[in-house]
């Protein structure tokens, strides 16, 4: 049976739900509509749980198919590789919200598949795409407890805009992507041109208002065609094995917790797991028990770590390594760390320690991306991610980057985005690689952090340092507690990592993860606060070691010298086929970018290859006026006077009254074939023809020929 339901927002613009129709055999399947863009979501459930695993296994993937906006893909194979990095950070933002509201102890495989099938450049499906992916998993028989909704919001002309159009985002200086539920907040995604602490706040609940208008869409279609809801066996300890592992435990975990080298409370932590599994052996009706679930012991461990650290916190103020609420770990920043580099740092938080460096060059080194939009974009402004198994004490095989990368790198690249100066200021394709040495908690805003000194290192003119820390949350019932500056057990036991980004006059950018169904709007108000309290503490820290960019670029950087030309001249310069630039490139050794608006740059580290370059290219584009004086050579010889060659590949007639201030009976009594004269422009016709003079230029001309 299809069903269809549907609903306006404030401007009159429809979004509809529709199921029935297709991906009938998936557990749920939802078309979701806005304008005329229309995204698919099927979420399917393994029947079975996964044995042997102490996570929710559910595997989000959004799909980007060049179809849906009138593509043909890139590329030799022409069709549909490796998802892109936008397609990755999509799938992370719909993984987010909806993660936490399952059941505790839910251990069957989960997959959402979110396909936009056509996409009107107008309606952002990324969105769309939460939505419906709630609806379906709503509508089917999985355990999900929602449903949830999402909406971005953007601000122009200081007017919230709740599902803003393409054109409305060009122009907003917030991106803004929220989810949550009827009452409370579940995920925030946000991009920011420095926007305070009381405007974020204003935009969140802005969304909400709609967000509630999209779950009471779903929660009708729910009533109309759901499927009652699978009930959920969640496997429990024996409770013999737990009290006999929290007898033997309690003690040593409150004593393993204090350690505050990572690697020490692990291996400690590991070796009293060891302890109690031999114990276990010597105790026969354990013995059983343990045998037929050997992870039990582990997971008791686990349990009376997640209790013990949140009773300390809940209790008594105070977290495992000591710190207060508030306490920021031992800040470290470093510049000028690799002398052959163009910028570089080190920032470290405690045991989170990171490496960033920086790199410029040309206009031509941006990243060409290819997606849903209808062109091809080029990006100037890059930030990459390297998280190595050595950053935690592990071994493990070297890949490419993973969803996690690039979400952290992500974060970090939108954090500095705001303060980076435009192109026409700084002409420079800008890379910023983050290396992790040591991850214990935050290694996200601590690649904020380093990317800030970096830049500033390399002499890149941002407008401001941006510095970055992470707020987390223990929880129970109606009591909590804000923490700032989670190091890596307090991420793992605890109920949120609230990231945000930014410069001391406004936040740039936002991330939130929770492990609850949801946040408070005063929660979310009280860790903004927090955050900013945090982050000036940083940039106090950061101003210490460099309060500004470097007056100079690394002399290892390349030089950019930017000019513009007739947009008309463009064909000339690069020449059939490309042969005139490619000749210039040769010979100088120069990178030469033209852009659409005649605006070139050259770069090189070469200065005096720069200006050959740069008189080649003002050679052919070159237009001359009356007055201008210049050194030609002869090329021609008629009866009424000679042809003199001028810059941009053209040539003047030097009529045979104007060769000498007398009368002449013949040219060649004045110049010859090959002669170089100094000429002046005394006319240029109608026509474009060039009338010169050799008679009339002065010595003062002389010194001023081209």
């Amino acid at each position: 049976m299809i069903k269809t339901l549907q609903t306006t927002l404030s401007d009159g613009r429809v979004i509809s739900l529709e199921t029935g129709r297709v991906a009938r055999e998936a557990g749920g399947a939802v078309l979701i509509r806005l304008g005329d863009t229309i995204v698919l979501a099927a979420a399917t459930m393994a029947q079975t749980p996964r044995e042997g695993i102490d996570f929710f296994p559910l595997l989000v993937d959004y799909e980007e198919k060049m179809y849906a906006a009138g593509r043909i893909p890139g590329g030799f194979f022409k069709r549909e590789g490796r998802p892109s990095e936008k397609a990755i950070l999509n799938s992370r933002k719909i993984d987010r919200p909806i993660r936490p509201m399952f059941p505790e102890g839910f251990r069957n495989d989960v997959q959402i598949v979110v396909t936009p099938l056509s996409v009107d450049q107008e309606n952002i499906p990324d969105v769309l795409g939460i939505i419906g992916a709630s609806a379906a998993l709503s509508i089917s028989d999985i355990p999900f407890e929602g449903p949830i909704a999402s909406v971005r919001v953007g601000k122009v002309n200081d007017q919230y805009i709740v599902m803003p159009t393409s054109a409305q985002m060009k122009e907003s200086a917030l991106d803004l992507v929220i989810a949550g539920t009827k009452s409370e907040i579940s995920m925030i995604e946000a991009g920011a041109a420095e926007v305070t602490e009381s405007e974020m706040m204003e935009a969140i609940k802005a969304g909400h208002v709609v967000i509630k208008q999209l779950i009471a869409l779903q929660e009708e279609l729910v009533k109309q065609v759901g499927k009652p809801k699978v009930k959920v066996e969640v496997y429990q300890v024996d409770e013999k094995v737990h009290k006999f592992v929290e007898k033997m435990a309690k003690e040593k975990v409150v004593s393993a917790l204090a350690i505050t080298d990572k690697n020490k409370q692990t291996d400690t932590l590991a070796k009293l797991v060891k302890e109690i599994k031999k114990a276990a052996e010597n105790q026969a009706d354990i013995a059983e028990i343990v045998s037929k679930h050997p992870n039990d012991i582990k997971t008791v461990v686990e349990e009376l770590e997640y209790d013990v650290m949140r009773r300390m916190v809940l209790d008594h103020g105070k977290r495992i390594d000591g710190r207060g609420p508030k306490d920021i770990r031992e800040i470290g920043c470093e510049i000028g760390v690799l002398p052959r580099t163009h910028g570089s740092a080190i920032f470290s938080r405690g045991q989170t320690q990171v490496l960033t460096i920086a790199t410029l060059g040309s206009a031509g080194e941006g990243q060409i991306l290819e997606g849903l939009d209808l062109e091809e974009t080029g990006k100037r402004y890059m930030h990459h991610y390297n998280f190595p198994a050595y950053s935690v004490g592990e071994v493990r095989p070297l890949r490419s980057a993973g969803r996690r990368e690039i979400g952290h790198g992500a974060l970090a690249e939108k954090a500095l985005l705001p303060v980076i100066p435009p192109e026409d200021k700084f002409p420079y394709t800008i890379r910023l690689v983050s290396e992790v040495l040591g991850s214990n908690g935050s290694t996200s805003m601590a690649s904020t952090c380093g990317s800030t000194l970096a830049l500033m290192d390399a002499g890149v003119k941002i407008d401001s340092p941006v510095a970055g820390i992470s707020v987390g949350l223990i929880s129970e019932g109606n009591k909590f507690v804000t923490i700032t500056d989670i190091q890596g057990l307090e991420d793992h036991l605890g109920d949120m990592d609230f990231k945000v980004t930014g410069t001391r006059k406004g936040i740039t950018a936002i991330q939130v993860d929770i492990k609850i169904k949801g946040l408070s709007f005063d929660l979310v108000q009280r860790a903004l606060e927090q955050a900013k309290e945090g982050r000036n503490y940083i940039l106090d820290k950061i101003a210490a070691v460099i309060a500004q960019p470097r007056a100079e670029l690394s002399p290892y950087a390349p030089r950019v010298i930017s000019f513009t030309i007739d947009k008309e001249k463009i064909g000339a310069v690069i020449g059939p086929g490309g042969k005139n630039i490619r000749r210039i490139i040769e010979e100088t050794g120069v990178q030469i970018d033209i852009e659409d608006d005649g605006t070139v740059l050259i770069t090189t580290a070469d200065s005096e290859a720069a200006k050959r370059a740069k008189a080649e290219i003002d050679a052919v584009t070159w237009e001359p006026k009356v007055g201008d004086v210049f050194k030609g050579n002869v090329e021609r010889i008629m009866a009424f006077g000679a042809f003199v060659s001028i810059p941009g590949g053209k040539d003047g007639l030097v009529h045979i009254s104007k060769l000498a201030d007398r009368r002449v009976a013949k040219v060649e009594d004045v110049v010859n074939i090959g002669d170089e004269v100094i000429v002046k422009v005394v006319e240029i016709d109608d026509m474009g023809r060039i009338n010169l003079t050799l008679a009339g230029v002065t010595e003062e001309d002389k010194k001023r020929a081209i």
